[in-house]
C-alpha cells in the first residue's frame, strides 16, 4: 500500500478503490496475485461483498461473476478486479456488457505476466520462465470497440483521477492499471510446505 519503487503496484490500486468505493462495493477477483492483494486490502462494510472462487483456480471468473452480482445487486458498485492473463479468457462477455448496458467496474491489474505462475518460477526456478510473459493486446481499444468507456494508467500521478473518474460512472467502465512487471505477493506457503514454513519475502 505504500510502495518504494517507482512502479505502481496491485495494493496501491486496490487501496485507491478503497478510497472512492469506501468500502461499500462488491469486489469480485479473478485468480492469481491481483486476487491475493485484493482479498488482504480490499475494505468491506457489509456482507455478501466479497467474491472469489477461492483456491478453485477459475481464471476468467470475475468477469462473468461481475455481471451476475451486479444483476444480482442493481444498487450496489460492482468492480471487478483481473490479472491480464485471466481477462483474456472470458473477455467476449464484454459483448453482454454492451448489450445490456450493465454497469459494472472492470479494473485489469496489468503486469504483461501470468504473474502467480511467474512468482513461482523466480522463486523456485532460479527466474527460468516458461510460458508466463504475456503479449496483450490492447485492451483499451477492445473495450473501445465495444462503446465502453476505457483508459488506460500507467503512472502514479494519474491513478488517483482514473479511479475516482471510474467509480464516478454510472455506465459500464473499463480501467487498465500497468503495474511493475515482477512484483511478487506474501505470504505464502510453498509446495508441499506447512504454514511453519511461510514465506514473507
Amino acid at each position: 500500500l505504500n510502495p518504494t519503487k517507482p512502479g505502481l503496484t496491485m495494493g496501491e490500486a486496490v487501496g485507491m478503490i478503497n478510497k472512492y468505493s469506501k468500502g461499500d462495493a462488491v469486489i469480485v477477483t479473478d485468480v492469481g496475485q491481483h486476487q491475493m492483494v485484493a482479498c488482504r486490502y480490499a475494505k468491506f462494510n457489509q456482507s455478501k461483498s466479497n467474491v472469489t472462487s477461492g483456491g478453485l483456480g477459475t481464471m476468467g471468473f470475475a468477469l462473468p461473476a461481475a455481471i451476475g452480482a451486479k444483476m444480482g445487486a442493481l444498487d450496489r458498485e460492482v468492480v471487478a478486479i483481473i490479472g491480464d492473463g485471466g481477462y483474456q479468457m472470458t473477455i467476449q462477455e464484454l459483448g453482454t456488457i454492451f448489450q445490456q448496458q450493465i454497469a459494472v467496474k472492470i479494473v485489469v491489474l496489468n503486469n504483461d505476466f501470468l504473474g502467480m505462475v511467474r512468482q513461482w518460477q523466480q522463486l523456485f526456478f532460479d527466474k527460468r520462465y516458461a510460458s508466463t510473459e504475456m503479449v496483450n493486446p490492447d485492451f483499451v481499444m477492445i473495450a473501445q470497440g465495444y462503446q465502453i468507456q476505457a483508459k488506460r494508467v500507467s503512472e502514479r500521478k494519474d491513478l488517483d483521477q482514473a479511479v475516482q473518474e471510474m467509480m464516478a460512472s454510472d455506465k459500464p467502465y473499463f480501467l487498465e492499471i500497468c503495474v511493475e512487471k515482477e512484483g511478487n505477493v506474501f505470504p505464502m506457503i510453498p509446495t508441499g510446505a506447512s504454514v511453519s514454513d511461510i514465506r514473507l519475502e
